[in-house]
C-alpha cells in the first residue's frame, strides 16, 4: 500500500468548482412550502368562554356584600382620628342634662359601637327574614308539600342566655378596667413630664445655656405627643411635632423605629451638654432616670 511522501501534512485544497446557478425568468416564482402546522399540547384546558362574566358577577356580589361593613369601618376609623378635649364644668352640666337622651338618639349613627354592630345585625336579620318568608310560603302552600317547615327549640337559648349575660358583664368590666388603667398611665406620663420640666426650669439658671434649655423643654413637651402618636394608629406625628422640634431633629424622629425612645435619647444628650454644678446635674439626671424608666414601662403598657 503506497503512502504519501509527507503524511504529517494534510492538504485542504479541493478541485471542486461551484457551478453557476441557472438564471431564472423574472416572472417565474419558486413554489413555497406551506408552513408546518403545530398543535399546542397542554394539560390545562382553555377557560370556558363565559368565565370572565362569571368572575365579574362574583366580584360585584362580593363588593355589594362588603359595602355596608366598609362604610361602617370608614366612619369608625374617621371617629378615631378626631381629637377629644377634656371635660370641663360646662360639658359635665351638658352631660347631666335631661335632654342628653335626645342628643344620644340623634347622634346614634355616629356611635362606633352601633356602627360596629350594623353588619352582623343586618346579616342575622336577613337570615331571619329569609327563614320567615320560607315558612310563610310553606304554610300558604306556595311550595310543594315535601318542603318542611323549619323549626328550632328554644331550650338552647334559655340555657345559654345566663352565661352570655355574665360574659357580657365581665367583658364590660374588663373594658372599663383597661380604660382606667390607660388613663392612670397617661396621667403619670403628664405628671412626670411636668415635674421634670419644672426641675429643668428651676435648675438651669445660666444665661449661656438658654438655647439648650429651650431645646430641652421642647424635647420634654414632645415626648407625650410622640407617645400619643405611638399608641394611636394613623396619627400624623410629623404634623404634631413640627412646632416643637427642629427640622433635623424631626427627621431623625420620623426615621427612628421607636420614636418616644428617640426623644428620650435627645433629652439624655441635651442634659450632658448643659453647664451645671455637679449637685444640680446629679439631681436632674436622677429625676430623668426615674421618669425615663416610668415612661418606657408605660409606653409598653399603653401600646
Amino acid at each position: 500500500m503506497a503512502q504519501s511522501p509527507n503524511p504529517s501534512k494534510l492538504s485542504f485544497s479541493s478541485t471542486f468548482t461551484l457551478k453557476p446557478l441557472p438564471r431564472l425568468h423574472p416572472n417565474l416564482t419558486l413554489p413555497t412550502k406551506p408552513p408546518p402546522y403545530f398543535k399546542t399540547l397542554s394539560s390545562i384546558s382553555p377557560p370556558p368562554p363565559d368565565s370572565k362574566p362569571t368572575t365579574s358577577k362574583a366580584l360585584n356580589l362580593i363588593s355589594l356584600l362588603r359595602a355596608i361593613p366598609d362604610w361602617s369601618d370608614r366612619i369608625k376609623e374617621r371617629g378615631m382620628q378626631q381629637s377629644r378635649a377634656l371635660y370641663n364644668h360646662e360639658k359635665w352640666v351638658q352631660h347631666r342634662s335631661s335632654l342628653r337622651h335626645v342628643r344620644h338618639v340623634l347622634s346614634s349613627l355616629q356611635s362606633r359601637v352601633i356602627l360596629s354592630l350594623v353588619p352582623p345585625v343586618l346579616a342575622f336579620t336577613l337570615v331571619a327574614v329569609a327563614i320567615a318568608s320560607y315558612n310563610t310560603a310553606v304554610d300558604l302552600c306556595c311550595l310543594p308539600g315535601f318542603f318542611p317547615v323549619l323549626r328550632a327549640s328554644s331550650l338552647p337559648y334559655q340555657l345559654t342566655a345566663p352565661a352570655l349575660a355574665l360574659l357580657l358583664v365581665f367583658r364590660t368590666e374588663a373594658s372599663y378596667s383597661r380604660f382606667q388603667e390607660g388613663r392612670k398611665a397617661w396621667t403619670k406620663v403628664i405628671a412626670g413630664a411636668n415635674d421634670f420640666a419644672s426641675q429643668v426650669i428651676s435648675g438651669v439658671e445660666n444665661s449661656s445655656d438658654e438655647s439648650t434649655k429651650t431645646a430641652l423643654l421642647h424635647y420634654i413637651m414632645a415626648f407625650p405627643v410622640a407617645l400619643k402618636c405611638h399608641v394611636m394608629y394613623g396619627s400624623d406625628i410629623g404634623r404634631d411635632l413640627q412646632n416643637l422640634l427642629e427640622v433635623d431633629d424631626l427627621a431623625v424622629v420620623l426615621n427612628s423605629k421607636h420614636r418616644p425612645r428617640c426623644i428620650i435619647e435627645f433629652i439624655s444628650q441635651t442634659l450632658k451638654v448643659l453647664n451645671l454644678e455637679e449637685s444640680k446635674r446629679t439631681m436632674l439626671e436622677l429625676v430623668f432616670v426615674n421618669n425615663s424608666w416610668v415612661f418606657l414601662s408605660l409606653c409598653h403598657t399603653l401600646a
